[in-house]
């Protein structure tokens, strides 16, 4: 039987233009589950190895991005700092479709909208490869933290407390 051919999402699309290597890797979505600990148990993987993508506003800046390990959550002081902002907040879910594109459980740094300054953290480096979402929900990136910080211009940066809750 052939394997089941896997449909590519705009971000891969993306990373094959910039010839930028990655793995699309299918995972069983629970609409009630979105969190980063259920997608690490779908995977297999240390939840360290799974990154969520959440987009955060500030006074100065405007919106911006966090990307940071799935059982973190984002420290809004750290995030204030690293983006030259006195006051940081995520931003409200009905915004995220309108300014990114994306869905919940859906959000990756790579092809929004537009291009807004990312952060990304600095444990990222720690390992060989990432995942991150591939653009929809049922699907993650598996690339190189280099080669996203890379492709998206990202700063490093300790931008993330331990203890979120996955989602």
């Amino acid at each position: 039987m052939a394997a089941k051919k896997i449909e590519k999402t705009n971000a891969a699309r993306l990373l094959d233009r910039a010839k930028i290597p990655y793995e699309l890797i299918p995972y069983e979505v629970d609409e009630k589950h979105l969190a980063a600990t259920h997608v690490a148990e779908q995977l297999g993987e240390p939840i360290e190895r799974v990154f969520k993508t959440l987009v955060l506003s500030g006074e100065k800046s405007g919106y911006f991005v966090c990307v940071v390990p799935g059982d973190h959550e984002v420290d809004l002081k750290a995030a204030a700092r690293i983006s030259g902002n006195k006051k940081v907040a995520l931003i409200p879910m009905k915004e995220l479709l309108p300014t990114t594109g994306y869905i919940r459980g859906g959000c990756c740094p790579i092809g929004m909208k537009k291009p807004f300054p990312t952060y990304i953290h600095a444990s990222a480096l720690n390992f060989d490869s990432i995942y991150i979402s591939a653009g929809i929900r049922g699907k993650q990136l598996k690339l190189s933290p280099e080669d996203l910080i890379r492709f998206v211009g990202a700063e490093v940066g300790e931008i993330s407390l331990q203890g979120g809750d996955g989602e």
